[in-house]
């Protein structure tokens, strides 16, 4: 394993901590702006705009 494989292994779980807290605090935000929002319905829209920043990502740096 070299550098890069360790450092990103060592860092996984604050790695997903992050995006998950990105997540979750972009839902509370919705509910705070629109009480009555669907929170279901909210997780699936915001699941597919990090979903689609995630592809661009990985068109952009990530070889194929």
């Amino acid at each position: 394993m070299d550098a890069v494989q360790k450092d990103l292994v060592n860092r996984k779980a604050e790695i997903e901590k992050e995006l998950e807290l990105l997540f979750t605090t972009n839902l509370k935000i919705v509910d705070w702006d629109v009480p009555e929002a669907d929170d279901k319905e909210a997780a699936h829209i915001l699941w597919s705009i990090l979903n689609d920043k995630l592809q661009d990502i990985k068109t952009k740096y990530v070889k194929s």
